[in-house]
């Protein structure tokens, strides 16, 4: 079966493919648009499908609208249907009918060709489980979804046996985990429902002051439920109108607003693996990208594993949805194997690009020793190799690369990319390193997990060392990653350190780097001494002379 899924109500619209029950294509409008999350302000704005993605996807495989076997909207708008209308039997059949109609066409528009009638609505908190429990390498999972929204609800806890997904409680809203934790984000001063991760990150300077306050507002209940009274904010901290307003209480209201959503997060966490009994643990949805969270859940070892989808996001429901629909048509669906699976380009198409640019190339003999000469001489890499990642995290395919071992670094790369200084960077280790580094749950491919950095270590990485003395790292397989590993190696032999900074390749407001034009540009744009695109690399002349970077 050939099925493409499509994600556009909320926001990070995107478009999977999936073919005989494998992943074959996924990326995010937004990669395509150069709009940082591929949506308009206006919310719930699900005209705005994710074309070029989808057509994408399409042109990878060498399909045509007209020869899939399905398309899987993950949403459905039956189930979001207004608490006030009369849902009765037949009226809410009349509703999917009625959807059933309507919806296909605009993607008939956006797909010309394509059978209207092998569209598919995927209830949204389904195709986020499907992209965790389907994905997973495990045969059978404990499923938890947390995220702001979806039809009706704001989670979903479950069991999938290998065949079925059974669920076992879901919370209605208005009660939501990660409505609480956007709104904490917008009073802090920070974009709501995209800037979650810089309150984790706050959260690390502050004292969890108000936490006894949030205890009463949000509380986790025996039967897998929970509840969130409405919360007035002000009467914590003054809401942060400009980054100047932002002051040692704000990063206290931060701390209280994780640990409680740690604190939930483990409760029910608690009451799902009694439910179950499962030995694997596998998640997604919005609120699964805090590492933090997920890292405490780990630290509990009520599970052997727990597994992560990549693009837990509301990106992750467009693969979800792909692969529930498959599974539904008789696939037998396959284990997603890498992140990686968005556009590549050959190399005489990088090439073209070069030249068109104008700009001075060269053709090493081996590009990971010559970007590892970079890296310790302590020069900024720009790395573009193979195809780009499907999800928020940079993981050595479109990222910026620097020596881990001056301090400085971490500003340097902030002010590079336009953060702020209070968010840390990652490291990358090969797999086989990474235990005698960090502590913490191995291996973690896709930077969602924070681990502890052992003694000795911390001093000798300051640069990737957050402030808690933790670091979100990306464990690299070699077989999987055979040229990074080759460039991490090479960075060891000259200098005895087997850690590199990795960072997403995108300065700040812009998505992430896609094509080799954006790579240029940004290239072009930012203080960066060197830009690895595939084979060639690119030195901006003497940038190493006018530059005095602290240790």
């Amino acid at each position: 079966m050939r099925v493409l899924g499509v994600n556009a109500v909320f926001h990070d619209p995107a478009a999977a493919l999936v073919v005989d029950g494998r992943t074959v294509a996924a990326a995010e409008e937004e990669r395509f648009s150069r709009r940082k999350h591929g949506k308009s302000p206006v919310p719930f704005s699900a005209w705005e499908l994710p074309e070029r993605a989808a057509t994408w996807c399409l042109e990878y495989a060498g399909l045509a609208p007209e020869d899939l076997d399905g398309v899987a909207y993950s949403y459905d708008p039956a189930l979001g249907a207004p608490a006030s209308a009369d849902i009765t039997e037949g009226n809410w059949e009349g509703l999917r009918t009625l959807y059933a109609q309507r919806a296909p066409r605009f993607l008939q528009t956006a797909l010309p060709g394509l059978d209207p009638g092998c569209v598919r609505f995927v209830p949204h908190h389904t195709a986020h489980a499907a992209s965790a429990y389907l994905a997973a390498p495990a045969a059978t999972s404990a499923v938890l979804v947390l995220d702001g929204r979806g039809e009706r609800a704001s989670h979903l806890a479950g069991r999938w046996d290998g065949e079925h997904l059974e669920t076992l409680a879901a919370q209605s809203l208005p009660d939501s985990l990660g409505l609480f934790y956007e709104e904490a984000t917008e009073h802090l001063g920070f974009r709501r429902a995209s800037d979650e991760y810089k309150v984790m990150a706050y959260a690390s300077y502050g004292e969890p002051l108000f936490l006894e306050e949030l205890r009463k507002a949000v509380k986790a209940h025996a039967d897998g439920s929970f509840s969130v009274r409405p919360i007035e904010w002000d009467t914590f901290v003054k809401r942060v109108r400009q980054e100047s307003d932002r002051g040692p209480e704000h990063a206290d209201l931060a701390a209280s607003v994780q640990i409680r959503l740690q604190e939930v997060l483990t409760n029910l966490v608690n009451w799902l693996h009694e439910a179950t009994g499962e030995r694997h643990l596998t998640m997604a949805g919005g609120v699964a990208l805090n590492c933090v969270a997920n890292s405490i859940l780990a630290d509990r070892g009520l599970f052997d594993d727990i597994w992560v989808q990549p693009a837990a996001g509301d990106a992750g429901t467009a693969l979800g949805a792909a692969m529930h629909l498959a599974h539904e048509l008789g696939d037998r669906v396959a284990p997603m194997q890498s992140a990686a699976l968005g556009p590549e380009w050959s190399e005489d198409a990088l090439e073209a690009w070069l030249r068109r640019a104008r700009v001075g190339y060269a053709r090493p003999a081996d590009i990971a020793e010559s970007v590892a000469a970079v890296l310790a001489a302590d020069g900024v890499v720009a790395w573009f190799q193979g195809r780009s990642e499907f999800g928020p995290r940079a993981l050595g395919h479109r990222s910026l690369l620097a020596n881990p071992s001056r301090s400085g670094n971490l500003t340097r790369l902030n002010d590079i990319k336009g953060r702020e200084q209070f968010r840390p960077v990652a490291p990358m280790v090969l797999a086989e390193r990474a235990g005698e580094i960090f502590d913490g749950p191995l291996p973690s491919p896709y930077m969602l997990f924070t681990h502890r950095v052992r003694p000795g270590w911390a001093e000798r990485i300051p640069a990737v060392v957050h402030v808690d003395g933790t670091a979100r790292i990306q464990t690299v397989d070699r077989r999987a990653e055979p040229l990074v590993a080759a460039m991490l190696e090479a960075f060891e032999r000259r200098t005895g350190t087997p850690v590199v900074v990795n960072t997403s390749l995108n300065t700040a407001g812009r998505p992430m780097v896609d094509d080799p034009r954006d790579a240029l540009e940004c290239f072009g744009s930012a203080p960066v001494d060197a830009l690895a695109i595939g084979p060639f690399l690119v030195r901006r002349p003497g940038a190493a002379q006018e530059h005095s970077w602290g240790r």
